[in-house]
């Protein structure tokens, strides 16, 4: 950890965003010139600067998928671990032992992380570490992952041998006018009912007391459980699966279920869903509830993007308050664990709706909201309205907890908040994006000017959980490469501490043309898609001759 003399604190509250960050000017590169990956200047062509355009890249889904290739050309599972096939001749995948291992790909390093740390390898001879299976063995217990469900949901929602009977109960007290009503009733109330012991019927309602609690936002692909891991490490107290589609996990898809994998360090955790339809969400939540360890299920009332809001699902819903009651009444019902929403100010940005709405989530059966404080108009555009979230915090009953969102990048953005009492805890998402040691930061009440090679490290740390997650065979590899890139996009915006005249950084301030401190902290600022990957390389090795990663961001598109 790096000890610097830092510069004063920024005491003006209203700082502009968008504007260049306030760097030391002996750290700013001249104009006209920026810096390459090894630290030293370079002039810019004029018609190279002229690419760099705004906007997003659009249909970027397919590029960047990771290409499974033909079952023929790889190896048995069970061959690749020295074991016998039972599917002989009809396996679909090769038997040629020889014949794969020639025309493998070399080796990425010496030392398998799985093997290091716990004895053995599942990947066997597809491991692209597998030279490191003849070191001393690791003995450390693998964790288990909970919520991993194999192919057991597919299986059993295919042959409609679950049930949905909460779900038809609270159809019909609709029909009949006799839905429950929560006001006034503290979900603690609740807690004290027998603990049967059975995953599928526990119930965790009103056990855990948020308020005044660190929240991971639950942030769609880069929000993946290796990045959660990494924020636990930092000490987030929250965390949340990535927003998973009510419908797809009733269809049984495997991408989806994939999302709600919890690991034994997420101390409280909840999975998010996100829908339209009351029916549909509703037995998604009572599925999830009955399968899953989860501490909270979460109604997505937030997402701006346009499949969503297009669907009427995400922020959509904030237009239809009947709607809304209907499905946060009916999740309410059918799950065992706390009930929480998150949600915008509106869909309009002169339309605030969510004041209206926080007194009634209580009523419905909510136990906690979060409220971003902008709405799905602004996008992440403009300053979230910390006014507008205190406003609806004292709207807010005793029974609820409302958390605030939006800009919170700094302990002194999280403590401002929670010492003025706008807001029961706060939510961070894209400051843990940039920055995930924020967590450290809040609780210490202190500034980390950490190093570059910290940096690097925690990218390492990242490397080896997303190995244990995802597998060290290439196609595991390609997927730890990708996630490392699309987390890299956010985490190159970070501004170190020791470069600024003035802090802390703002969210929506953008740097400069700067030099690091060492020419590692310059490769860690670098907003070009080839030095991502040069860095993806130093952890992970060679990317192949055909990898190819397309930014979120056009900005970031210009190679160079």
């Amino acid at each position: 950890m790096t000890v610097s003399t830092l510069p004063e604190k920024d005491t003006n509250a209203s700082n502009p965003l968008g504007c260049d960050a306030p760097i030391k000017k002996e750290y700013l590169v001249p104009v006209g010139k920026e810096t390459n990956s090894s630290g030293t200047p370079e002039t810019i062509p004029a018609a190279a600067q002229s690419k760099r355009e705004g906007g997003q890249n659009q249909n970027r889904g397919a590029a960047n998928r990771v290409r499974k290739g033909k079952k023929a050309d790889k190896l048995c599972v069970r061959l690749s671990v020295g074991e016998e096939c039972p599917h002989g001749d009809s396996c679909p995948f090769s038997h040629d032992v020889d014949g794969y291992l020639a025309q493998k790909e070399p080796d990425l390093g010496p030392v398998c992380h799985l093997h290091a740390l716990f004895g053995y390898c599942k990947y066997g001879l597809r491991c692209r570490y597998a030279e490191g299976h003849k070191a001393q063995p690791g003995t450390e217990a693998e964790p288990q992952l909970i919520n991993a469900f194999g192919n057991d949901i597919q299986i059993r929602l295919r042959k409609k041998q679950i049930s949905f009977a909460r779900t038809a109960e609270i159809e019909e007290m609709f029909k009949t006018g006799a839905v429950p009503d929560y006001s006034g009733k503290s979900n603690s109330e609740e807690s004290e009912g027998e603990d049967t012991g059975d995953k599928r019927r526990r119930l965790t309602r009103g056990r855990i007391d948020y308020r005044g609690k660190t929240y991971l936002a639950p942030l769609t692909t880069v929000g993946n459980l290796p990045f959660r891991r990494i924020c636990k490490d930092y000490g987030v107290d929250i965390t949340c699966s990535e927003m998973a589609i009510a419908s797809s996990l009733l269809q049984g898809q495997a991408s989806e279920w994939a999302l709600v994998k919890r690991h034994p360090s997420e101390t409280i955790f909840g999975v998010q869903l996100a829908g339209s339809k009351a029916e549909v969400i509703g037995r998604a939540a009572e599925l999830v509830s009955a399968e899953c360890e989860v501490d909270f299920i979460d109604l997505n009332m937030g997402c701006p993007i346009d499949m969503a809001f297009n669907n009427g699902g995400g922020s959509a819903l904030l237009a239809n308050p009947k709607k809304i009651e209907r499905i946060v009444r009916t999740m309410r019902h059918v799950v065992d664990c706390d009930l929480t929403v998150k949600f915008r100010t509106g869909v309009k940005s002169t339309e605030n709706v969510a004041h209206a709405l926080v007194p009634q989530f209580a009523r419905w059966g909510a136990s906690v909201g979060t409220l971003h404080g902008r709405s799905r108009q602004q996008r992440y555009t403009k300053a979230a309205d910390w006014e507008y979230i205190g406003q609806c915090h004292a709207e807010a009953p005793q029974s609820m907890a409302l958390f605030g969102g939006g800009d919170v990048m700094s302990w002194e953005d999280y403590w401002a908040h929670m010492d003025r009492a706008v807001c029961d805890g706060v939510m961070v998402g894209r400051g843990a994006l940039i920055k995930p040691w924020i967590f450290q930061e809040i609780k210490e009440r202190r500034v980390w000017d950490i190093s570059a090679s910290e940096r690097l490290d925690m990218l390492r740390t990242f490397a080896n959980y997303g190995m244990e997650h995802w597998g060290t065979d290439s196609q595991g590899i390609s997927n730890v490469r990708r996630y490392l890139l699309e987390w890299q996009s956010f985490l190159h915006r970070y501004i170190p501490a020791g470069l600024l005249e003035v802090l802390p950084q703002k969210m929506n301030q953008r740097p400069p043309a700067y030099y690091g401190r060492s020419d590692l902290e310059t490769l860690l600022a670098s907003d070009k898609v080839n030095d991502w990957i040069k860095i993806s390389e130093m952890i992970l090795g060679p990317a192949p001759d055909d990898f190819v990663f397309v930014p979120k961001h056009k900005s970031n598109s210009y190679q160079g």
